[in-house]
């Protein structure tokens, strides 16, 4: 396993790893809001799932998360911004195009990334990532971002009382985290692609989804917005325990294999 660093257009140093040996293409791998490449990738099996199949791993830190740098400024941010952090990692450890597997912020990266560098993706797995990004105004609505960024940046979270809120506070208490540095991240998030950008991405997509998923909605409603799009739906699982679930990793692998 190598550990490496991109500098990213603005400076910021961008952790990233390689894991496996493969003559064929590699899996990018984009973790999640509030989490990193350890705690979202390699504690939940999906390093070795996918280095038994055959594939070897790219996974890297977003800026504000993890081992990369983490600025307080929501000017650093924008998921435009982080899909152009995807291109320096993949230019630092050379490499040209890669299939890419993406849990709930990492697959809205991942959404860009394709759009501006189609041919740098393969295959695009989106996990953790449904039909409430058509729909649902948490992911475009400035106030619900601003209620989740309030919720990290208080110093007293006993008053908190929306669900959300107070996961997402708990997820940024863990050690590591800078919870300053993921309200930044959260104020700055970018707004949906439109449906006719989605439905122009020429590549496979596979939509993963728990069915218990609230957060990002139900797998097929997703899919069905792409050209070559397909859904799995993952049983009795929901948004923090579908992402370690083994068929969750079978299935993103299964469809790189193909």
């Amino acid at each position: 396993m190598t550990t490496g660093f991109a500098i990213a257009g603005d400076g910021i140093r961008l952790a990233f790893e390689t894991a496996g040996e493969a003559s064929g293409p590699p899996v990018l791998l984009v973790h999640g809001f509030g989490s990193s490449r350890g705690q979202n990738w390699k504690s939940t099996g999906w390093y070795s799932t996918l280095t038994e199949a055959g594939f070897a791993v790219l996974a890297m830190d977003c800026r504000g998360h993890g081992d990369s740098d983490k600025p307080r400024d929501p000017a650093a941010y924008g998921h435009d911004r982080m899909a152009e952090d995807v291109a320096a990692v993949m230019d630092a450890a050379a490499i040209p195009a890669a299939h890419y597997c993406g849990y709930s912020m990492g697959g809205f990266i991942g959404l860009r990334f394709v759009a501006a560098h189609p041919h740098r993706v393969l295959k695009l797995a989106l996990a953790g990532v449904g039909g409430h990004y058509l729909d649902g105004p948490r992911i475009s609505d400035p106030n619900s971002r601003d209620l989740l960024a309030e919720a990290l940046e208080t110093d007293d979270p006993s008053g908190l009382t929306d669900k959300r809120a107070i996961m997402f506070r708990a997820f940024a208490n863990q050690p590591g985290k800078d919870r300053f540095a993921l309200a930044a991240c959260m104020r700055a998030m970018s707004p949906r692609l439109p449906p006719e950008a989605l439905a122009q991405i020429a590549q496979p997509v596979l939509v993963v989804c728990g069915e218990n998923d609230d957060i990002a909605g139900p797998a097929q409603t997703l899919a069905a917005q792409f050209r070559h799009g397909s859904a799995i739906s993952v049983p009795a699982r929901d948004h923090m325990t579908a992402v370690g679930d083994q068929k969750t990793r079978r299935a993103v692998a299964a469809f790189f294999s193909r």
